[in-house]
């Protein structure tokens, strides 16, 4: 029979975890509805630095006073789609616990990092629902979407039954582009921020280019023209509605938490995931444990570990080489294809004149029938 004070003890445990998941929603939630206020300091100590300037100065430069009042006014536009964002959360959880509900008396203080969270999230909506994101979709989804394809060619299989874990799988694109061509997808994402955006476009957004957005205002660097900085994006570029939704869901939390049932998916998509683990033997190993026999393991990205130089976070930095001798030779998954020299860029500003380009890592492995 179960002690009582380690019935109690583990009760108390589970209500501190949820107390601290629901203060954690409430603090992204802030941050949203943060981000206008943010923006204007930010904009408002750039208008003052042109105020400190000599008269003369100042009349040399009107340009720069006229494009920092368009900040703000583009600033009041992004706002809309965030509060759209927020206004659609409780939505999510309606058979959950995690509720919009903290105490505003115990709110924790908005970061600079949580900001910027914010402003990436606007930046991953260029790349993931826009027509210009479209170039770097090309070079990170489509080597993966024509592999599960192949794989799985629609005369041979019902894709319906080709249960599709993408980790990491952000604002949702790579699932939605999978699930269109009939497979049965669930993302997995551990940021809130993402959780939260994603599900607005894919759920909430009635029509395409529905939501108008200036992604690009707050990079104040290396701009050409104060008309690359104030362009506006609009998403999504395709009708999310017209997805059957029964294909897709997502998965929120962490992927070596969420996941335990072994020999479960038929394939796992990684695009940009692999190096955000801690250890990443940890991601290899879970692949392995939760992929039918037989499944497929599709990976694309680089290795920039996420946690290499923050401080008191365990960061274990293989090379390429040292993980595919992991995943070949100690769990022993079969190589089908590898293509190394892939170039790609990341959420990049096309305009922007500083652009950085990752040479990828493409394969796809196999986990053998008999065990």
């Amino acid at each position: 029979m179960a002690d009582k004070n380690t019935n109690d003890a583990t009760a108390a445990n589970d209500d501190e975890d949820e107390l601290l998941e629901q203060k954690h929603f409430q603090h992204v939630i802030d941050a949203f509805l943060y981000y206008r206020t943010s923006s204007q300091i930010q904009v408002h100590r750039k208008q003052q630095s042109v105020k400190s300037l000599s008269q003369q100065h100042q009349s040399l430069i009107s340009g720069l006073k006229i494009r920092l009042e368009r900040m703000m006014k583009a600033i009041d536009v992004n706002y809309e789609f965030i509060k759209d964002i927020v206004l659609c959360v409780d939505e999510m959880f309606v058979n959950s616990q995690m509720k919009n509900d903290s105490s505003k008396d115990d709110c924790e203080p908005i970061t600079s990092d949580d900001m910027d969270r914010v402003r990436t999230t606007l930046r991953q909506c260029v790349r993931d629902w826009s027509v210009e994101g479209a170039a770097e979709r090309k070079q990170c989804y489509e080597p993966i979407t024509t592999e599960i394809n192949n794989l799985f060619p629609s005369d041979t299989f019902d894709r319906t039954k080709i249960n599709v874990l993408i980790p990491g799988a952000g604002l949702g694109r790579l699932m939605y582009d999978i699930a269109s061509s009939g497979f049965t997808c669930q993302g997995n994402e551990f940021s809130l921020y993402m959780l939260f955006t994603s599900n607005f476009i894919l759920n909430f957004c009635s029509k395409p280019e529905s939501v108008t957005l200036f992604p690009w205002i707050h990079q104040t660097c290396n701009v050409i023209s104060g008309d690359d900085q104030l362009r506006e994006v609009r998403i999504p570029d395709v009708n999310t509605q017209d997805l059957d939704l029964e294909l897709i869901s997502m998965g929120a939390g962490d992927f070596l938490e969420v996941y335990t049932k072994p020999n479960v998916w038929d394939c796992i998509t990684m695009s940009f995931f692999l190096d955000t683990a801690h250890n990443v033997i940890d991601y290899i190993e879970k692949v392995w444990t939760i992929l039918k026999p037989g499944g497929y393991w599709i990976n694309f990205g680089p290795l920039l570990y996420h946690f290499a130089n923050v401080p008191s976070q365990t960061s274990i930095e293989l090379t390429y080489e040292e993980i595919k001798d992991l995943i070949l030779n100690h769990f022993k998954f079969k190589l089908i294809k590898e293509e190394v020299g892939m170039k790609c860029s990341y959420v990049q500003n096309k305009e922007s004149m500083l652009k950085t380009e990752y040479q990828c890592v493409f394969f796809v492995v196999q986990k053998p029938l008999l065990m």
